[in-house]
């Protein structure tokens, strides 16, 4: 149903607020009950005094009943029926849906915005609980000391007759025991609650590095344009407190600066429509090679696209993710592995598609290649990195295709028992 065709159910809600009965209001602005409810039933238009005086009536802006929800609402709002099985029909009528139950439609949207949040922080956690060495060693403290306490106590509650000496020399193990254990606890809780905890934990280069990339959402238009140059930015950078990271930052801006030269932003937008964000075709269109192109792709505005680097040790030299894909900060867990399986195989284009567990179940089409770089050495092996773009795959999509391989953020809470996500993903082209 077209937006302006709602008033009436706008009409008719902001009524039922202010507790106002049909009658009164159709006497207050001088019609008939009945015409109003053929205006409530959106069968009659209504604009010009009419509007008006039904807007006075009511105590709010004619805006308020012609425009009806905002755009950031019915996105929301598509956001969360999205993944969840909701036919297409139903989800075109969320402008409806909002217009004649604002209060509703206002508490999924924030529903949704807080779920999605504790899902975020749920993956964060479950990275560091089962990678981060930092936070084993803290967590391996904690255990050992409450053990030696354990021990302790145990000797001075088993041996009655024990010397007055040793029993005062455990006594002070257990207060010495004791202060570790509370000065591991509250660091441990650092680690996991950086704001209620006293040991937070600290940011690494690449972490400011992804801090500066998201604070531009990974997107440099005036660096595109040639008004800038990477230095300029990279100086101005708060987010960027070490050198290391600075100088990472460079290198990242460096490239996109260079792939911004061979294909221009503007190009590429003006064939997605056609092509869609389909890394071979536009690679084909374009005469580029296809990381060239994942790249670019990776960095429209609004398109959503992940992407991920590596080198051939496993490092993450570049983290940008998807909605509803998690990319693990240290590279262990099974969505990364189409990025590994390429760097054996230069040359060609992998694809797996992947179901991520979750409240939305969403499915993505991960595209990997590898490609040599650097300079070719006598005698030692190139140097390889590894890119893989993360394509979100819309729902009537998914049925069409290969079938999605279920793979977890971490093996901890992968609802998986075998490993199937090891199969070999499908070799789509050579020659890239």
């Amino acid at each position: 149903m077209a937006r302006e065709a709602l008033t009436g159910s706008r009409i008719r809600e902001r009524r039922i607020i202010a507790g106002l009965k049909q009658a009164d209001l159709a006497r207050r602005i001088g019609i008939s009950a009945s015409y109003l409810n053929l205006i409530e039933h959106n069968r009659r238009r209504i604009g010009g005094k009419l509007l008006l005086d039904i807007a006075g009536a009511l105590g709010v802006e004619a805006s308020a009943l012609t425009e009806g929800a905002e755009a950031a609402l019915i996105a929301a709002l598509r956001d969360a029926a999205h993944g969840t099985g909701v036919p297409e029909a139903e989800m075109d009528r969320a402008e409806e849906f909002a217009g004649r139950f604002p209060g509703w439609a206002d508490a999924l949207a924030a529903s949704h915005r807080k779920t999605s949040s504790l899902e975020r922080a749920v993956e964060t956690l479950s990275d560091r609980l089962a990678h981060n060495p930092e936070l084993a060693a803290s967590v391996h403290e904690v255990l050992s000391t409450a053990a030696a306490i354990r021990s302790t106590a145990s000797i001075l509650a088993e041996d009655k007759d024990l010397d007055a000496s040793w029993r005062e020399r455990f006594h002070a193990n257990i207060n010495e025991d004791s202060r570790r254990l509370a000065a591991s606890s509250k660091t441990l809780v650092g680690f996991l609650d950086a704001e209620t905890g006293e040991a937070a934990v600290s940011s690494t280069p690449q972490e400011e590095v992804e801090a500066f990339l998201a604070a531009h959402e990974f997107n440099f238009a005036e660096l595109e344009a040639g008004n800038v140059q990477p230095a300029d930015l990279v100086d101005g950078a708060i987010e960027l407190s070490s050198n290391a990271a600075r100088h990472v930052a460079r290198d990242v801006l460096e490239r996109t600066f260079a792939d911004s030269r061979r294909l221009a932003m503007s190009n590429l937008v003006a064939v997605l429509p056609k092509l869609g964000p389909d890394p071979v075709a536009l690679s084909r269109h374009f005469d580029l090679p296809v990381i060239t192109i994942m790249r670019r792709l990776a960095s429209v505005p609004g398109l959503g696209l992940g992407l991920v680097v590596a080198d051939r040790s496993g490092a993450l030299l570049f983290r940008k993710g998807a909605v509803g894909f998690t990319i693990p900060r240290f590279g262990a867990a099974c969505p990364l592995w189409p990025l590994f399986q390429v760097m054996g195989q230069q040359g060609h284009l992998l694809c797996q598609r992947v179901q991520v567990p979750g409240r939305t179940e969403a499915v993505f089409d991960c595209f990997a290649a590898a490609e040599a770089t650097g300079p070719l050495t006598v005698n030692e092996p190139p140097l390889i990195e590894a890119t893989m773009l993360i394509v979100p795959v819309p729902g009537p999509e998914q049925l069409a295709g290969a079938t999605p391989v279920e793979m977890g953020a971490s093996c901890r809470i992968c609802s998986r028992r075998g490993c199937s996500g090891r199969r070999e993903p499908s070799i789509l082209s050579e020659g890239f």
